[in-house]
């Protein structure tokens, strides 16, 4: 634990506390001159310290406060080196589909496992990206599970953003899974990857480009989990929408794209079985110590609170 200040150069304004004490000190000068003309007793030393005090208070707390300082926690936690994760969400409308109106969606489903998966996978970093007709990642991977939380329940939504294009009825494409192999989703240095695509299978045909892309080195361990049945419904009004059925090919192209990324497949509901394929793929490795900060609480409305005393007080002495 320790503090900290978000804008430290704004204590430059405790500065200005050289003002009033210069003020002050010549008042005082000037007025020990006076009584020692006409022969008065000199005020008590005690008295003018503390309101001297007071009076460089005002501006040095007003200063600190403007600083913005906060408390900060911290933890250590371990995180593998060496290996690292990515889940991808299906974000197409299909994945607002559910059993009935007022049940979860598979989008919300999805949602949980993703959270649940990453609980059960606490020192490998694990990274979050959504997909209809591409790819978009929202966390790079990371061991924090407050940021990856946060990013989860904030950043991931139905269609945000939304496809590229609007023509036909399904424009989701498994295909464009192929960019995380390709472009930069995992750190260079790290040769054991892993990603994990919860999906409704709702998609265009799997092209043998899918495969190309996952013959690259190194290989990325590939889990399918298959969200939702035949049955699911969009009851985004309330009532079933008569346009929207389940594709009756989404199992086949789900299982095309297992094949072409000579990955796996699990059913909904099942995270531990999900968890328990990464840590086999990922296997054991080095691991290092990452310092993860927690919580904050801001300071500056208490520091600006007691500003009001020594203000108080000095207008107090000045009504004497």
């Amino acid at each position: 634990m320790g503090v900290s200040f978000l804008t430290p150069i704004a204590a430059l304004f405790a500065v200005l506390a050289l003002v009033p004490l210069t003020v002050f000190l010549g008042r005082r000068r000037r007025a020990r001159t006076v009584r020692a003309a006409l022969r008065l007793e000199a005020t008590p030393g005690r008295s003018w310290v503390i309101l001297a005090v007071a009076l460089a208070a005002v501006p040095v707390l007003v200063g600190i406060a403007a600083a913005q300082p906060v408390v900060t926690s911290a933890r250590t936690v371990p995180e593998r080196s060496d290996a690292e994760v990515f889940v991808v969400v299906d974000t197409s409308r299909s994945m607002l589909a559910s059993a009935a109106s007022g049940e979860p969606t598979r989008f919300d489903r999805a949602r949980d496992e993703v959270l649940a998966l990453q609980e059960e996978l606490p020192d490998i970093p694990v990274g979050i990206a959504s997909f209809t007709d591409r790819v978009l990642p929202h966390l790079f991977p990371t061991v924090d599970q407050r940021v990856f939380r946060e990013t989860m329940s904030e950043s991931v939504g139905i269609e945000r953003p939304p496809p590229s294009t609007s023509f036909g009825t399904n424009v989701t494409t498994l295909d464009a899974l192929g960019v995380v192999p390709t472009l930069n989703f995992f750190t260079p240095r790290v040769k054991k990857r892993a990603l994990v695509v919860f999906t409704d299978g709702d998609s265009q045909p799997v092209s043998s480009v899918l495969s190309t892309d996952f013959s690259r080195k190194p290989r990325i361990d590939v889990t399918f989990v298959h969200m939702g049945n035949v049955r699911d419904r969009i009851y985004a009004s309330g009532v079933a929408e008569a346009g929207y059925v389940q594709d009756p090919t989404s199992g086949s192209t789900l299982t095309a794209a297992v094949k072409a990324t000579n990955g796996r497949l699990v059913e909904e509901g099942n995270v531990g079985e999900v968890s328990a394929a990464v840590r086999e793929a990922l296997g054991s490795g080095p691991t290092a110590t990452r310092r993860i900060e927690g919580s904050r609480r801001a300071l500056m409305p208490f520091v600006a609170l007691l500003a009001a005393i020594p203000l108080g007080f000095v207008l107090f002495r000045r009504n004497l």
